[in-house]
């Protein structure tokens, strides 16, 4: 195992999975890369409306993009040679097409322990990693807050 992979969302669970990550990676000698996907900025067009029309929208991105980098470099600067990237897309392409680049042989996630009616509508970008897999994929479970 030469590549590992941390996927982070900067949930409750991105100190889990960053921990188990170092600890995996640092057991197989292994290069860790740690990554987040900011969701793209959302497109009106179907609407009939401009891009050029919602200039707040344009300032909340950069904004969003500016502190998701603070937020993962911060993340990142205690592992010794981690990659640091971020990523605009779709959270589970995003995390998929980097796993591919990467070579990776594992990545991992954080699961936030939604119930099944929650996973149903709203999705996982986890439970799409496992569906989808290209590469050994762990889910980290979150622990329970007493």
């Amino acid at each position: 195992m030469k590549t590992i992979v941390a996927a982070v969302d900067f949930s409750d669970s991105t100190s889990v999975v960053i921990d188990a990550a170092v600890e995996i990676a640092s057991a197989f000698g292994a290069h860790l890369h740690v990554i987040h996907v900011l969701e793209p900025e959302p497109a009106y067009t179907a609407y009939g409306f401009t891009p050029d029309e919602f200039p707040a929208m344009h300032v909340f991105q950069e904004e969003a993009r500016k502190r998701a980098g603070k937020r993962l470099e911060e993340l990142a600067a205690p592992i010794s040679g981690a990659t640091v990237k971020l990523i605009e897309g779709s959270p589970l392409q995003g995390v998929l097409d980097y796993v591919k680049a990467a070579k990776a042989d594992l990545v991992l996630l954080g699961t936030h322990g939604h119930g099944m009616v929650a996973s149903l509508l709203l999705g996982s970008v986890a439970e799409g990693m496992v569906r989808k897999a290209v590469v050994k994929t762990m889910v980290v479970p979150v622990p329970e807050k007493k």
